[in-house]
């Protein structure tokens, strides 16, 4: 399917500098821009590749100013990674959605499957399931009993469900997530048996949330694991018991969350984090990459880096100065050595 840069323009209101009647068929990455495709500028840094890239379409920001002419049709718009993503969701709404339940897949009796639903071989549907319009199931799935799946959602291969679990309107489970599985709850014994506690809650997942690769989300002790709506979370992640993640956080690869923590709003938990249990993280957090946080956040809107993690700022000023530990330890010893000598030499001549 072929638009012109007028149609696209038009549709994410930008601005053309260039010829609005180029068509373009597929997208690309600007270093790598093809003809007949479009790609997108908004990281500064690859500002170079604008130059030279072959791409028919190029997005930037309104605030960029070319330093060299550029061949490509530019469209200016406010955001241009953001302008991408109404495009790229545009593209994906265009491809045919499939429809239709295999034979093959097993599906019980007492479940309810609403209408428009796509169900691939290998699927396992229980008892007094209920799933909404418009899901796509895909092979080797699993949904046990009394799970609720809303409408529009797509649960990708291998993924499980486990009872008694509840799944929003427009929800995406990406192939091997969990959702469901026994929270680590044991109970040690005077002679050092670790007892199990049974996992007796659920876990619920609200409107509008996706969840990356082989995540794993716990069901709760008692009561429920909850992901608000809006939360994006990527592969590798695990959510422990009881934890409550808020609505529109976003969570990067291989962070844990420990059990009964509640994470606010608007969060942002970059990549290989760790949340020690039974915190409150405020709103607008944001917890960069390989930090540990050990105790609650209770200001809104704090950027925090390190174990444990401290204010950003502070960290960065830190890091600083264990760069240079080595040389301010050699300063120390010189300085000590030095004192030493004085106090030698202010003893030899009191004993004169």
């Amino acid at each position: 399917m072929e638009f012109t840069a007028r149609q696209i323009a038009d549709y994410i209101n930008g601005d053309i500098e260039g010829n609005p009647e180029v068509k373009v068929s597929s997208f690309s990455k600007i270093e790598e821009g093809k003809p007949g495709s479009l790609s997108f500028l908004s990281n500064p840094k690859y500002s170079k590749y604008i130059y030279e890239s072959n791409a028919d379409i190029i997005l930037i920001n309104k605030d960029f100013v070319p330093e060299f002419p550029v061949k490509a049709t530019l469209i200016r718009v406010e955001n241009a990674y953001e302008s991408l993503a109404k495009l790229l969701t545009l593209a994906e709404q265009a491809n045919q959605r499939k429809t239709g339940i295999s034979l093959q897949a097993f599906i019980s009796e007492t479940a309810e499957i609403g209408q428009g639903a796509y169900i691939e071989p290998f699927v396992y549907i229980g008892e007094n399931v209920s799933i909404g319009e418009n899901a796509s199931i895909y092979s080797s799935a699993s949904i046990a009993e009394n799970v609720k799946i809303g409408d529009n959602v797509t649960i990708y291969a291998g993924v499980k469900i486990y009872k008694d679990c509840f799944i929003g309107n427009n929800c995406t489970l990406h192939a091997g997530v969990v959702v469901g599985s026994d929270g680590f709850g044991f109970a040690s014994s005077s002679d050092g048996i670790y007892n199990k506690i049974p996992q007796t809650g659920n876990v619920v997942i609200e409107d509008n949330v996706e969840i990356g690769a082989n995540t794993t989300v716990d069901r709760a002790t008692l009561g429920s694991t909850i992901i608000r709506k809006g939360v994006k979370i990527d592969n590798l992640v695990q959510i422990a018991h009881n934890v409550e993640i808020g609505e529109n956080t976003v969570i990067a690869a291989q962070t844990g969350i420990s059990g009964s923590t509640k994470v606010g709003k608007n969060c942002i938990i970059a990549g290989q984090a760790g949340l020690a249990g039974h915190l409150h993280i405020a709103d607008k957090t944001i917890i960069a990459a390989q930090s540990g946080i050990p105790n609650s956040v209770k200001n809104s809107g704090e950027i925090l880096m390190g174990y444990p993690a401290i204010a950003l700022r502070d960290f960065q000023r830190s890091s600083i100065v264990f760069k240079k530990l080595p040389d301010l330890q050699k300063l120390v010893y010189e300085l000590k050595r030095q004192i030493n000598e004085q106090k030698d030499l202010s003893q030899n001549k009191n004993n004169e």
